[in-house]
């Protein structure tokens, strides 16, 4: 039996000839990830209980200060001098503070720090973004955080996997994260459960780099290990542009085995809504109804890249916010925040009545700049709706693609954009 694209990177990177759904390996790194929150509990592990002092390679480390930065109090800020005391103490190439840093899922595709081929672990779960790019990537926990910086190393089992035989052309308002949301909504929030969730098809060819690393993002909100892309054209025109790095392009065998194959067709699809408080529990925007809401986010490692922003401003242009309704944009980078300065979007969003806010994860696990209030909804472009995962535990997340957040902006209920 052949392997997929997944067990084909683990094999490589093993030193193995073959692995198979199941088994333990320990596999090369070749590159691990961290946080303002996840860092520091990492860095503590490997000061007081490893015997290696220094990390295996510098440059193979990246450090990205973002969830709660610029710091909002002091215990936040405690945590990012501990983590730049670290990476100016080992020397880290990839560190990335105030004025240089991004969320980081979107920032080091943009950085060219991880291309197809690759190893990725982070201790963030959302780190299953980069199988946009053909890498196999994963969340851990901080401890194999500290354990793959001081080694460059990391044991996994080998995952099985699900085909997505993706078909079809979304019409002009669908998106990637309405892709997601129809799968999540399909397969429930365990319904990958430690898989990898393997996307193939003539469909792909219509999917923005965006939309990839969009739907590779949440595939953990599926119970996925990792979400992974062939390589074609796209991947190869965004690697050449963002990277100087050479890459392994894998391609899954013929007879690979799959637990299931599930095919949907994209042109089939309508803009989607995931309501609290998981996000399986999706209705297309026909199935609403009347849902009026209090404030609207834009942005996060999963919907604040420049296309995103691209939609949202087409949508919000010469209109104004609905009255009483609050609406944050936030730029998942410094660079994407500098081109939708140079193209207009601020001004729109601006003009329109919205606030644009530096790069951050903020709102988006209720850290800051947007908690909600006792009883309050947002329409958050954002990858999770539990419960008080914005504020309050009796607040309401609805999760949409940045042209549903858009329209229910002006709407101040939420709405689709063709209305």
């Amino acid at each position: 039996m052949g392997m997929t694209m997944t067990q084909k990177i683990l094999a490589a990177h093993a030193g193995l000839p073959e692995v198979k759904a199941g088994q333990l390996i320990e596999a090369d790194l070749d590159l691990v990830l961290g946080n303002d929150i996840t860092s520091p509990v990492a860095i503590k592990e490997m000061d007081s209980k490893m015997t290696v002092k220094k990390v295996f390679d510098k440059d193979k480390i990246a450090l990205v200060l973002d969830h709660f930065v610029p710091n909002k109090d002091i215990k936040s800020a405690e945590q990012c001098k501990c983590v730049r005391e670290f990476a100016a103490r080992q020397e880290i190439t990839n560190f990335f503070d105030v004025g240089q840093m991004g969320i980081e899922h979107a920032l080091l595709p943009e950085k060219g720090l991880v291309v197809a081929g690759d190893v990725v672990i982070g201790a963030d779960s959302h780190t299953c973004t980069y199988g946009a790019l053909g890498a196999f990537s994963t969340g851990v926990g901080s401890t194999d955080m500290a354990a793959g910086m001081a080694t460059g190393k990391a044991w996994f089992k080998v995952p099985s996997a699900i085909k997505f035989v993706l078909t079809g052309k979304p019409s002009k308002w669908v998106s990637g994260k309405d892709v997601i949301l129809h799968i999540i909504g399909m397969i429930g929030v365990d319904g990958a459960l430690y898989k990898s969730m393997e996307f193939t098809g003539d469909g792909i060819a219509h999917l923005s780099m965006d939309d990839r690393l969009c739907i590779a993002n949440m595939a953990i909100e599926a119970g996925g290990k990792n979400g992974i892309f062939p390589v074609d054209d796209v991947t190869r025109a965004y690697l050449k542009e963002h990277s100087v790095r050479d890459y392994q392009v894998y391609e899954a065998d013929e007879d690979a085995e799959y637990e299931q194959v599930i095919t949907i067709d994209l042109s089939a699809l309508k803009p989607t809504v995931a309501f609290p408080h998981l996000p399986e529990n999706t209705k297309t925007i026909d199935e609403v109804g009347d849902v009026p809401i209090d404030q609207v986010v834009i942005g996060s490692c999963t919907n604040g890249r420049l296309e995103d922003l691209r939609t949202a401003a087409e949508i919000m242009k010469g209109k104004k916010v609905a009255k009483g309704l609050r609406v944050i944009v936030i730029p998942a980078t410094q660079n994407i925040y500098l081109q939708a300065i140079q193209e207009g979007l601020v001004q729109t969003f601006i003009e329109a009545g919205a606030i644009v806010s530096t790069p951050t994860c903020g709102p988006c696990l209720g850290g800051y700049m947007g908690i909600l209030a006792e009883g309050e909804r947002c329409v958050s472009t954002t990858n999770r709706n539990f419960v008080g995962r914005m504020g309050h535990v009796t607040s309401e997340v609805y999760l949409a693609s940045p042209a549903v957040a858009a329209a229910s902006a002006l709407a101040g209920k939420i709405a689709g954009p063709c209305e």
